[in-house]
């Protein structure tokens, strides 16, 4: 299933204070820079609400988001909604230029606030118990998930697997990196994946699975749901990560390794580095995501800021369950 990818930075919204081509790994990912006086301009009209007031009054996270629009003259709004709702794109890498030190990293948050919110709204993060999540990878750890083991890679995956909620969009954000090398982002476009219609059109793809994630997570609640669905035009749509589905038996367990192991051998994963202070952006549904390997250093540290959430904006193509 491998469709014809589009080029639509052509047909994008054009504004004041940012620039917008494709990225030379894929033409499905989109390279968005904001420029650093619109950047500066946005921290002083939004300085008198620290952190903590976006944390307590969700309504302040949609009125840093308009500040931004309007600082890029109205235009970025639907430029994200378009960019995210498109099948031949979906992603962004994301840089505010001046915001790339650790001593922004409140900054930070604010503007990735009002740009996830100029499209949707962010769940609850039982793991922080915020909107949003800060976490560290170091070079030693013993959490009971990969998020945080630096020398292995965390293998692709789809957010949202083990939540009751939507999960339409992630927000990886890079807050601080030290004595780093490797761990780029790993992304995954289902239709340039060569195995979609093998799997795809298997019975045990539209089965419904158990989801359960361990205790750093702070959800108690099993879900229930097939990896595969499809969008409103028919499209396949995926929910899949191989930490946390069940399998029941011993044919749902070899039919989820087979998968997981033609995604990992994928020729079309896309290794992508992100600089600090820039994000990644993507459409949850139809992109997978991961993250290489580190190499061992007693001084790796890397900070990174998460958020995810689920479309709101009129435009945007809303889950088909809803």
């Amino acid at each position: 299933m491998h469709a014809t990818v589009q080029p639509i930075t052509k047909n994008m919204p054009s504004g004041q204070g940012f620039t917008l081509q494709a990225s030379a790994l894929s033409e499905r990912l989109l390279e968005l820079k904001i420029e650093a006086d619109v950047v500066q301009a946005f921290l002083e009209q939004v300085a008198e609400w620290p952190v903590q007031a976006l944390e307590y009054k969700s309504m302040l996270r949609f009125r840093v988001a308009a500040i931004l629009n309007e600082l890029c003259g109205k235009a970025l709004q639907p430029l994200l909604v378009e960019a995210l709702t498109n099948r031949d794109t979906g992603a962004l890498l994301i840089t505010p230029e001046g915001l790339n030190q650790v001593e922004q990293a409140e900054e930070m948050v604010k503007f990735t606030t009002a740009v996830a919110h100029l499209f949707g709204r962010s769940n609850f993060d039982a793991m922080s118990g915020q909107y949003y999540a800060r976490f560290v990878v170091k070079n030693e750890d013993n959490s009971d998930s990969y998020l945080r083991q630096a020398h292995r890679v965390m293998e692709l995956h789809n957010d949202g697997t083990y939540v009751d909620q939507d999960t339409d969009y992630v927000l990886m954000l890079k807050i601080d990196e030290q004595n780093m090398e490797g761990g780029n982002s790993l992304l995954l476009h289902l239709d340039d994946w060569a195995d979609l219609d093998r799997f795809y059109s298997h019975p045990m793809a539209h089965k419904e699975m158990r989801w359960a994630a361990p205790p750093s997570k702070n959800t108690g609640k099993d879900v229930f749901h097939p990896v595969f669905d499809a969008d409103r035009s028919g499209r396949p749509i995926m929910s899949y990560i191989d930490q946390f589905v069940q399998p029941a038996n011993y044919e749902e367990g070899n039919w989820l390794t087979d998968l997981s192991e033609s995604l990992e051998s994928s020729p079309s994963i896309l290794s992508v580095r992100v600089p600090v202070g820039s994000f990644l952006l993507i459409n949850n549904h139809f992109w997978l995501h991961g993250r290489d390997k580190f190499t061992a250093h007693q001084g790796l540290r890397r900070e990174l800021m998460r958020q995810r959430g689920y479309f709101t904006h009129a435009k945007t193509l809303r889950n088909p369950k809803q």
